[in-house]
Parts: C-alpha cells; sequence; structure tokens
C-alpha cells in the first residue's frame, strides 16, 4: 500500500533531493542558480532547513563540477563521457563530491549511498557502472574506505 512505503533516512532523503536538483540543473543549467535552487527546495514536502545536507552538496558538485568531471572521464577511459546517462551521471558527481570533500562521511558509506540511487532512480544495469567507477577511485583514495578521514591533519 502507498502509506507503508519504507521510512527513509534522513541522509538519503537529501542525497534523493540533491540527486533530483542536480538531474534538473543538467537538464536545464540556464536558469539561475540561486534562484532555482532556492524553488526546487520550496517545493519539497519538507522544510528548506530539514535539506542543509542536500543543499550543501549540490552546492559543493556545482562549485567543484570541473574537476569532477574530469574524475569521471580518467576512471571511464573506454565509455564517453557524453554517453554516460544523465542521472548516472549526477549519482557519479554527488558521489565524487562526497568522497573528495566530505571527509566525515566514509568513502563506503559515500559508495553505498550511490549504489542506492542507481537502484531506485536509474537502469538495473547502472550500479554495475556506478560501483565500478568508484571503486576504482576509492581504491585511489589515501583514507581508509571504513572510517571517516582523521581531522588531525
Amino acid at each position: 500500500m502507498m502509506g507503508e512505503a519504507k521510512k527513509k533516512s534522513a541522509r538519503r532523503e537529501n542525497r534523493e533531493a540533491a540527486l533530483q536538483f542536480l538531474y534538473m540543473w543538467d537538464i536545464n543549467p540556464h536558469e539561475v542558480f540561486n534562484f532555482a535552487l532556492s524553488d526546487f527546495f520550496e517545493h519539497q514536502a519538507r522544510p528548506r532547513d530539514y535539506y542543509a545536507f542536500a543543499e550543501a552538496l549540490v552546492c559543493g558538485v556545482v562549485d567543484h563540477q570541473q574537476e569532477i568531471d574530469i574524475t569521471i572521464q580518467k576512471y571511464t577511459q573506454n565509455w564517453a563521457f557524453s554517453r554516460i546517462a544523465k542521472v548516472d551521471l549526477a549519482i557519479l558527481r554527488l558521489a565524487l563530491y562526497e568522497l573528495f570533500h566530505c571527509l566525515d562521511i566514509p568513502p563506503i558509506v559515500s559508495i553505498n549511498g550511490a549504489i542506492d540511487l542507481s537502484k531506485e532512480f536509474s537502469h538495473e544495469d547502472s550500479k554495475r557502472f556506478i560501483n565500478g567507477i568508484l571503486d576504482k577511485v576509492r581504491a585511489d583514495l589515501k583514507r581508509p574506505s571504513r572510517k571517516p578521514a582523521d581531522d588531525d591533519a
């Protein structure tokens, strides 16, 4: 039944909202960013402050999109960047931003979050593609996979 949907964590809902905005922004990038972001969050089911994590992810991805896209191209050498499905590209951008800039999140958590998003929002085969790329990136990271980065540095 519709009312019995599986309860999602706040972090999961925030990742979904970030993914939806990034996908929308990639399809219609001509809008004024701040207006588009405000408008998007005004139309969500919860108050805007609930989506603080999503907003931080979106802003981070947009601010670092060029370096993120270069990383995607590096790890998809045998796949034309233009052939990556828009939703998969948004998932990869989101996950790579988390891997490189959200050091309080263990890499494996970011990767699992991306795979969960791909299962819900993309094609059945996308999870293998996304997992393959993110696993290669994870192997090259200079931090533990299952723990947040050490803040002492």
